[in-house]
């Protein structure tokens, strides 16, 4: 599969072809933007190995999952600033 430059201008007027060449496997693109890369055209059934999909490369009692748990529990405790002032202006004052 080759991989072609493509500026943001032409992507926009082709569209809809660009797409099927890349979904069938044809071509993947490169859009660029005033010379620069700015993303890119592949086909959506691409491998893509997520961090979330390993295994193996930590063991079950690693810190890792400790100190995530304790974020995740401390991000549940979290109320936000913008809450926390509507709250104050909901309060009756006295």
């Amino acid at each position: 599969m080759s991989l072609q430059a493509l500026s943001a201008a032409e992507a926009q007027k082709h569209l809809a072809e660009f797409l099927g060449r890349v979904a069938f496997g044809i071509e993947e693109f490169v859009i660029t933007k005033g010379g620069k890369r700015m993303d890119r055209l592949v086909p959506a059934e691409e491998n893509v190995k997520l961090l979330a999909e390993a295994k193996g490369w930590l063991d079950e009692g690693d810190d890792f999952f400790r100190t995530m748990d304790r974020i995740v529990q401390d991000r549940i405790k979290h109320v936000a600033r913008a809450v926390v002032g509507q709250l104050k202006k909901d309060l009756p004052e006295g």
